[in-house]
């Protein structure tokens, strides 16, 4: 596992409404080896909140529920495949 992953939620406003702060704390509840999930600011995509940016990746996850944070994080932090059902459809089209 890269030590240098990041899991950025977006805390806000338009994410905060759409519950992110309930997908942080979903986040901060399992141990992710080698991954830092921090709370961050807008990045640009809240109308599809809440947001997850997952680097060095750079995938991004949208309208992402505290209920999805399993999936993210067994099949993507651990396994290396993204959960393709929550990939924000306008930055990974499905072709």
């Amino acid at each position: 596992m890269d030590s240098s992953r990041q899991i950025l939620v977006c805390q806000y406003t338009n994410c905060l409404r759409n519950g992110s702060a309930a997908v942080l704390a979903a986040f901060q509840g399992y141990s992710v080896a080698g991954a830092m999930i921090i709370g961050c600011g807008c990045q640009g995509q809240c109308n599809m909140g809440a947001t997850v940016r997952v680097l060095p990746d750079d995938t991004w996850y949208c309208r992402v529920k505290p209920e999805d944070v399993k999936a993210i994080v067994e099949y993507h932090l651990k396994q290396g495949s993204p959960v393709t059902a929550l990939l924000h459809p306008r930055l990974h089209p499905r072709g």
